[in-house]
């Protein structure tokens, strides 16, 4: 099982008259879920735990941001994909985490491949599995998401 926290939003693009109304959108094979919709903002605080149930074939978390419309179509404020291997592979070697002092098992380094704004660690916390993740949207004039992964394991 996977645990989106999205933190926030920032500098997200305008797509009503001076401010958006987003939200976000996470998709996993073929299950999406999503964030409230924050009114009138650019820097939204979301704060918001999603859970995606992690298929057995996955591929990248795909994540939109999109701009609330009451009278028209929602429009796109930017895109972007995080690569899970790492963690997966993370939780699947590591084991019973509970065992595990706090420390950095990993990371996935920004690159000219990648939307990460900043280098994405992968970290042991209290006995779980954490890696958190700045993206800057793709396909957008600005704006940036920050993400917190965590790792749970189906038997808890």
């Amino acid at each position: 099982m996977l645990k989106v926290k999205v933190i926030r939003g920032s500098n997200l693009a305008i797509r009503d008259i001076r401010t958006s109304d987003p939200y976000v959108i996470l998709t996993l094979g073929h299950q999406t879920v999503q964030t409230t919709v924050k009114h009138s903002n650019l820097n939204p605080v979301w704060n918001e735990e999603l859970n995606l149930s992690v298929p057995r074939r996955y591929g990248a978390l795909k994540l939109q941001v999109f701009d609330h419309d009451l009278f028209s179509a929602d429009d796109i404020m930017g895109e972007a994909e995080v690569n899970l291997q790492l963690l997966i592979t993370a939780a699947l070697e590591l084991g019973d985490l509970a065992m595990l002092d706090d420390m950095q098992f990993g990371k996935w380094s920004k690159s000219g491949e990648n939307a990460l704004a900043r280098d994405s660690p992968i970290n042991v916390v209290g006995g779980k599995l954490k890696q958190e993740v700045a993206l800057v949207l793709q396909n957008v004039e600005s704006g940036e998401l920050e993400l917190e992964l965590e790792w749970i394991p189906v038997d808890q």
